[in-house]
């Protein structure tokens, strides 16, 4: 039992990006994108930052991405994504939401979050993309739900998991058999619930959430899977070269799941990447993710005139 617990709390370590996170309250430069036409505000939408003003303003006839941070994240640790997105031109904001919260209502959450969204547009184009945890949520947001009174049906969706462990977190699988919760006299529940919250039934193996995906709605055209083969990868090293900190999370078999990896409108990528390097902090530049997003029209190439500023700010950012 000393190890589960270790595996699990070694588990919820390992989603914290590390050093210590400063606050982003900084507003993006939104010089290149074009010019907003609305204002909204719309519940755990923001942009991507920590400040406190969540109404968004945005043009409603061009594109927009949704970015879907991981647990123990933030709309703030994926201020520097936001800002390439607007460096290329496109919108992007942020789903926030509570990582002890039930993934099924984060899921519910985003699923009204991204409709109120749609009607605020006149564009066709929506797309999400889920990191980690936010992976899972962003995939079940995008199954048929009886909640959400317009299924998006006018709209071109576009989802994307990176490192999400959709097959369940092999540390969690404990909290998923029942015989040991009663053997255990309530001890094993109680630390699940401790350690990830009212998502502990929802992770393992064993989870109806995990082993019962359901078809994605008809308006997600396409849906891009990125499996990180986080292997022998260093999130932090020393002066000297040797590694402080693994970037290792999710094994390969935690990410690939039979039943979605067959779904008729998904491409799978993998990655010799880390959980963090792929999609980067202060310290990591995101260019494996970058090169994935662009290769599949995710986001838009570099105009070769402005890779010397592209780089710049990547300089800058991370």
């Amino acid at each position: 039992m000393r190890f589960f617990a270790c595996g699990l709390f070694l588990f919820l370590a390992g989603c914290a990006a590390s050093p210590a996170y400063v606050p982003e309250s900084q507003q993006l430069d939104t010089s290149l994108l074009p010019l907003p036409d609305t204002t909204v505000s719309i519940a755990n939408l923001s942009s991507c930052t920590d400040s406190a003003e969540k109404s968004i303003q945005i043009d409603s006839k061009s594109p927009i991405t949704i970015l879907v941070h991981g647990c123990n994240g933030s709309a703030g640790r994926f201020r520097s994504l936001a800002q390439l997105y607007a460096f290329h031109g496109q919108q992007a904001i942020c789903y926030n939401y509570e990582d002890r919260a039930s993934l099924l209502e984060s899921a519910d959450k985003l699923a009204l979050a991204v409709n109120a969204l749609a009607e605020a547009t006149s564009n066709q184009n929506i797309a999400i993309i889920g990191h980690s945890m936010g992976g899972l949520i962003s995939r079940k947001a995008m199954e048929d739900n009886p909640k959400i009174a317009n299924p998006l049906s006018d709209k071109n969706l576009e989802l994307i998991t990176i490192s999400a462990p959709l097959s369940g977190i092999k540390a969690a699988n404990h909290c998923g058999i029942a015989p040991l919760h009663w053997l255990s006299a309530g001890i094993i529940p109680g630390i699940c619930w401790a350690v990830t919250g009212n998502n502990w039934r929802e992770i393992s193996s064993s989870a109806d959430f995990i082993r019962y995906p359901e078809p994605l709605i008809p308006s997600v055209q396409k849906y891009l899977k990125i499996v990180t083969n986080e292997k022998d990868t260093c999130r932090l090293k020393a002066t000297d070269g040797s590694c402080i900190e693994s970037d290792y999370v999710f094994n390969l078999a935690e990410q690939y799941h039979q039943k979605i990896d067959n779904y008729e409108n998904i491409t799978g990528v993998q990655v010799d990447a880390g959980h963090v390097e792929i999609v980067g902090n202060k310290d990591i530049v995101p260019r494996k993710l970058l090169a994935i997003l662009q290769e599949y029209n995710m986001l838009s190439y570099t105009p070769r005139d402005r890779k010397e500023a592209l780089e710049k700010l990547l300089a800058e950012l991370y």
